[in-house]
């Protein structure tokens, strides 16, 4: 079988887009508190634009903090779950390469488990062209951490069975966050957010399987992997309830100020 190019993968969240709204995880409140810390300004009353907002988790949330937040997603069938998640939050048809959005316009630009899916030659100086002066570019990821030994029995047997791949590997970051600006134009500080839910054995199942690993390799594959990974979930935890843990990966750079007109 040929490897699944990274075009695939993006793409193929548009038929699952349903399945990633009802069952991906959102963000802590930490999160956001800790964008704010390290952007120097609050997101109530910012404008803010959601790149790659999927389902719109993040862009929801950035609404409840107070942002004045526009969605930009290329995906149809993300667009659609968007609007019926979100009728009352503006979205925009596009991608983080091309940002269909006028010069300095914008506080925030945040990329929720996206920024992977983007090419940093093109979408680098599109940020910085769309960023206001002293305004920050935020990408963030869902990460599995490796020391809980569940997790890591996990990613062993999804391994074992179809494989990592380098831009999406731990849910889209791990290495990928060290290649976040292979320019070296931007300076990115980095934050680590660590929280945990509750999720029955069926939901945690949905979460891994609206993963784009699993989306491009047919719902035979998919399928017979979910059933038999249900019966090792229940051996490990008997009531059917999953404590799924993640570690945020945050990164944040701000753009410089507006320079000084020489006298």
């Amino acid at each position: 079988m040929t490897a699944p190019s990274h075009s695939d993968r993006a793409r193929s969240f548009n038929a699952a887009a349903a399945q990633y709204a009802a069952n991906r995880p959102s963000y802590p409140p930490a999160l956001f508190d800790a964008i704010e810390e390290l952007a120097g300004r609050p997101l109530t009353g910012a404008r803010v634009i959601d790149v790659g907002a999927g389902t719109g988790i993040a862009t929801g949330q950035l609404h409840g903090r107070g942002a004045d937040v526009l969605a930009v997603e290329p995906g149809e069938g993300m667009a659609a779950q968007f609007r019926t998640a979100h009728p009352d939050l503006p979205i925009v048809r596009g991608n983080g390469d091309t940002l269909p959005l006028t010069t300095a316009s914008a506080d925030f630009i945040t990329y929720a488990q996206a920024w992977h899916w983007t090419d940093p030659a093109h979408s680098v100086p599109e940020a910085l062209r769309v960023l206001r002066p002293g305004g920050a570019l935020a990408l963030w990821w869902n990460t599995t951490p490796l020391d809980i030994p569940w997790h890591v029995a996990q990613a062993d047997r999804i391994d074992r069975r179809f494989g990592a791949h380098p831009a999406v590997e731990q849910n889209g970051s791990g290495a990928q966050a060290a290649l976040s600006d292979p320019t070296g134009t931007l300076d990115f500080t980095r934050r680590k957010v660590r929280w945990s839910r509750r999720v029955p054995v069926d939901t945690h199942l949905a979460n891994i399987g609206s993963h784009s690993i699993f989306l491009v390799h047919g719902t035979e594959a998919s399928t017979a992997f979910l059933t038999e990974e249900k019966q090792h979930l229940l051996d490990a935890f008997p009531d059917g309830i999953i404590e799924e843990t993640y570690d945020v990966d945050l990164l944040v750079a701000v753009t410089p100020a507006q320079a000084a007109t020489p006298s």
